[in-house]
Protein backbone atom coordinates (compact mmCIF):
# COMPACT_ATOMS: atom_id res chain seq x y z
CA UNK A 1 0.00 0.00 0.00
CA UNK A 2 1.41 3.38 -0.97
CA UNK A 3 2.22 5.82 1.80
CA UNK A 4 0.44 9.16 1.98
CA UNK A 5 3.55 10.96 0.84
CA UNK A 6 3.56 8.91 -2.34
CA UNK A 7 -0.09 9.51 -3.22
CA UNK A 8 -1.63 12.59 -4.80
CA UNK A 9 -4.79 14.29 -3.55
CA UNK A 10 -6.76 12.39 -6.19
CA UNK A 11 -5.56 9.04 -4.93
CA UNK A 12 -3.15 8.45 -7.81
CA UNK A 13 0.47 7.44 -7.19
CA UNK A 14 2.75 10.45 -7.32
CA UNK A 15 5.65 10.24 -9.72
CA UNK A 16 9.02 10.20 -8.03
CA UNK A 17 10.68 13.58 -8.33
CA UNK A 18 13.88 13.46 -10.30
CA UNK A 19 16.86 15.56 -9.22
CA UNK A 20 17.50 18.57 -11.41
CA UNK A 21 19.42 17.53 -14.51
CA UNK A 22 21.18 20.87 -14.28
CA UNK A 23 22.90 19.68 -11.08
CA UNK A 24 24.58 16.94 -13.12
CA UNK A 25 27.22 19.47 -14.06
CA UNK A 26 28.81 18.81 -10.67
CA UNK A 27 29.21 15.12 -11.46
CA UNK A 28 31.92 15.98 -13.97
CA UNK A 29 35.13 17.98 -13.96
CA UNK A 30 34.20 21.64 -14.09
CA UNK A 31 35.88 24.07 -16.43
CA UNK A 32 37.66 26.99 -14.75
CA UNK A 33 34.80 29.30 -15.78
CA UNK A 34 32.25 26.92 -14.25
CA UNK A 35 34.33 26.81 -11.07
CA UNK A 36 34.40 30.60 -11.10
CA UNK A 37 30.61 30.88 -11.01
CA UNK A 38 29.85 27.75 -8.95
CA UNK A 39 30.48 29.67 -5.73
CA UNK A 40 27.32 31.67 -6.43
CA UNK A 41 25.25 28.51 -6.92
CA UNK A 42 24.58 28.41 -3.21
CA UNK A 43 22.44 25.25 -3.19
CA UNK A 44 24.44 23.52 -5.94
CA UNK A 45 21.46 22.71 -8.13
CA UNK A 46 23.23 23.90 -11.27
CA UNK A 47 21.18 27.10 -11.51
CA UNK A 48 22.17 30.49 -10.11
CA UNK A 49 19.19 32.69 -9.32
CA UNK A 50 19.51 36.45 -8.70
CA UNK A 51 18.95 35.88 -4.99
CA UNK A 52 21.95 33.54 -4.94
CA UNK A 53 24.12 36.04 -6.77
CA UNK A 54 23.12 38.62 -4.18
CA UNK A 55 23.88 36.21 -1.34
CA UNK A 56 27.25 35.35 -2.86
CA UNK A 57 28.31 38.97 -3.17
CA UNK A 58 27.25 39.65 0.41
CA UNK A 59 29.23 36.60 1.52
CA UNK A 60 32.48 37.95 0.08
CA UNK A 61 32.06 41.36 1.69
CA UNK A 62 30.11 43.54 -0.73
CA UNK A 63 27.50 45.98 0.53
CA UNK A 64 23.77 45.71 0.04
CA UNK A 65 23.56 48.18 -2.85
CA UNK A 66 26.46 46.70 -4.83
CA UNK A 67 25.24 43.15 -4.23
CA UNK A 68 21.74 44.05 -5.42
CA UNK A 69 23.08 45.81 -8.51
CA UNK A 70 25.37 42.88 -9.30
CA UNK A 71 22.52 40.38 -8.99
CA UNK A 72 20.31 42.34 -11.37
CA UNK A 73 23.05 43.20 -13.86
CA UNK A 74 24.90 39.87 -13.95
CA UNK A 75 21.84 37.65 -14.06
CA UNK A 76 20.11 39.97 -16.49
CA UNK A 77 23.13 40.02 -18.78
CA UNK A 78 24.27 36.40 -18.60
CA UNK A 79 21.13 34.48 -17.69
CA UNK A 80 19.30 34.59 -21.04
CA UNK A 81 22.42 33.46 -22.89
CA UNK A 82 22.78 30.32 -20.77
CA UNK A 83 19.21 29.00 -20.93
CA UNK A 84 19.21 25.48 -22.44
CA UNK A 85 17.45 25.01 -25.77
CA UNK A 86 13.72 24.25 -25.61
CA UNK A 87 13.52 25.34 -21.97
CA UNK A 88 10.99 27.97 -20.99
CA UNK A 89 11.84 30.35 -18.17
CA UNK A 90 9.42 32.72 -16.48
CA UNK A 91 9.71 36.43 -17.18
CA UNK A 92 12.20 38.40 -15.08
CA UNK A 93 13.64 35.32 -13.37
CA UNK A 94 17.03 35.46 -15.16
CA UNK A 95 18.55 32.18 -13.93
CA UNK A 96 22.14 31.43 -14.93
CA UNK A 97 22.80 27.82 -15.88
CA UNK A 98 26.26 26.75 -14.74
CA UNK A 99 26.54 24.11 -17.46
CA UNK A 100 26.19 26.75 -20.19
CA UNK A 101 28.08 29.61 -18.56
CA UNK A 102 30.58 29.67 -21.44
CA UNK A 103 27.74 30.97 -23.63
CA UNK A 104 27.41 33.99 -21.36
CA UNK A 105 30.99 35.21 -21.75
CA UNK A 106 30.85 38.97 -22.29
CA UNK A 107 33.04 41.10 -24.52
CA UNK A 108 35.61 43.71 -23.50
CA UNK A 109 37.35 41.16 -21.28
CA UNK A 110 40.93 39.97 -20.96
CA UNK A 111 40.44 36.74 -22.90
CA UNK A 112 41.72 34.59 -20.02
CA UNK A 113 38.78 32.24 -20.60
CA UNK A 114 38.46 30.78 -24.07
CA UNK A 115 35.14 30.16 -25.85
CA UNK A 116 34.65 26.92 -23.90
CA UNK A 117 35.43 28.42 -20.50
CA UNK A 118 38.94 27.02 -20.27
CA UNK A 119 41.78 28.97 -18.68
CA UNK A 120 44.34 30.44 -21.11
CA UNK A 121 47.66 30.91 -19.24
CA UNK A 122 49.18 33.08 -21.95
CA UNK A 123 46.35 35.60 -21.73
CA UNK A 124 46.63 35.70 -17.95
CA UNK A 125 50.37 36.39 -18.09
CA UNK A 126 49.73 39.03 -20.73
CA UNK A 127 47.73 41.09 -18.21
CA UNK A 128 50.80 41.64 -16.08
CA UNK A 129 53.34 41.84 -18.89
CA UNK A 130 51.39 44.68 -20.49
CA UNK A 131 50.02 46.57 -17.50
CA UNK A 132 52.04 45.82 -14.34
CA UNK A 133 54.53 48.68 -14.66
CA UNK A 134 55.27 49.32 -10.98
CA UNK A 135 55.68 45.70 -9.90
CA UNK A 136 55.74 42.63 -12.15
CA UNK A 137 53.42 40.67 -9.84
CA UNK A 138 50.73 43.22 -9.02
CA UNK A 139 48.51 45.98 -10.42
CA UNK A 140 47.91 49.46 -9.04
CA UNK A 141 44.56 51.20 -9.39
CA UNK A 142 45.94 53.27 -12.27
CA UNK A 143 47.29 50.18 -14.03
CA UNK A 144 43.94 48.47 -13.60
CA UNK A 145 42.25 51.41 -15.32
CA UNK A 146 44.76 51.04 -18.14
CA UNK A 147 43.83 47.36 -18.46
CA UNK A 148 40.12 48.16 -18.61
CA UNK A 149 40.75 50.81 -21.25
CA UNK A 150 42.79 48.37 -23.35
CA UNK A 151 40.07 45.70 -23.12
CA UNK A 152 37.30 47.95 -24.42
CA UNK A 153 35.62 46.83 -27.60
CA UNK A 154 33.64 49.22 -29.85
CA UNK A 155 29.88 49.41 -29.24
CA UNK A 156 30.04 47.03 -26.28
CA UNK A 157 28.55 48.97 -23.38
CA UNK A 158 27.34 45.86 -21.51
CA UNK A 159 30.72 44.18 -21.81
CA UNK A 160 32.51 47.31 -20.62
CA UNK A 161 30.22 47.67 -17.61
CA UNK A 162 30.62 43.98 -16.83
CA UNK A 163 34.41 44.13 -16.98
CA UNK A 164 34.53 47.38 -15.02
CA UNK A 165 32.32 45.98 -12.25
CA UNK A 166 34.23 42.70 -11.94
CA UNK A 167 37.67 44.29 -11.75
CA UNK A 168 36.68 47.21 -9.53
CA UNK A 169 34.95 44.94 -7.01
CA UNK A 170 38.02 42.69 -6.97
CA UNK A 171 40.34 45.65 -6.46
CA UNK A 172 38.18 47.12 -3.71
CA UNK A 173 38.01 43.85 -1.78
CA UNK A 174 41.53 42.54 -2.31
CA UNK A 175 44.05 45.35 -2.74
CA UNK A 176 46.72 45.47 -0.06
CA UNK A 177 47.52 48.44 2.19
CA UNK A 178 49.74 49.94 -0.50
CA UNK A 179 47.04 49.68 -3.16
CA UNK A 180 48.42 46.66 -5.02
CA UNK A 181 46.23 43.88 -6.41
CA UNK A 182 48.48 40.83 -6.38
CA UNK A 183 48.88 38.36 -9.21
CA UNK A 184 48.10 35.29 -7.10
CA UNK A 185 44.88 36.95 -5.96
CA UNK A 186 43.78 37.57 -9.53
CA UNK A 187 44.70 33.99 -10.45
CA UNK A 188 42.46 32.68 -7.66
CA UNK A 189 39.50 34.55 -9.14
CA UNK A 190 39.61 32.51 -12.31
CA UNK A 191 38.86 29.20 -10.57
CA UNK A 192 36.60 30.69 -7.91
CA UNK A 193 38.86 29.72 -5.00
CA UNK A 194 39.23 33.36 -3.98
CA UNK A 195 35.50 33.65 -3.29
CA UNK A 196 35.60 30.66 -0.95
CA UNK A 197 38.59 32.14 0.86
CA UNK A 198 36.93 35.54 1.27
CA UNK A 199 33.76 33.98 2.68
CA UNK A 200 35.74 31.87 5.14
CA UNK A 201 37.74 34.88 6.29
CA UNK A 202 34.57 36.88 6.90
CA UNK A 203 33.01 34.03 8.88
CA UNK A 204 36.14 33.69 11.01
CA UNK A 205 36.25 37.44 11.61
CA UNK A 206 32.62 37.43 12.77
CA UNK A 207 33.23 34.49 15.10
CA UNK A 208 36.28 36.20 16.57
CA UNK A 209 34.30 39.40 17.11
CA UNK A 210 31.60 37.49 19.00
CA UNK A 211 34.18 36.03 21.40
CA UNK A 212 35.51 39.47 22.35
Amino acid sequence: MASKSAVTAGGQPKEKEEPSSMADVYNHELTPLQKHVAFFDRNKDGVIHPSETYEGFRAIGCGVALSAFSAVFINGLLGPKTIPENMKVGAFKFPIYVKNIHKGKHGSDSGVYDANGRFVPEKFEEIFKKHAHTRPDALTGKELNELLQANREPNDLKGRVGGFTEWKVLYSLCKDKEGFLHKETVRAVYDGSLFVKLEQERKQAKESAKKK
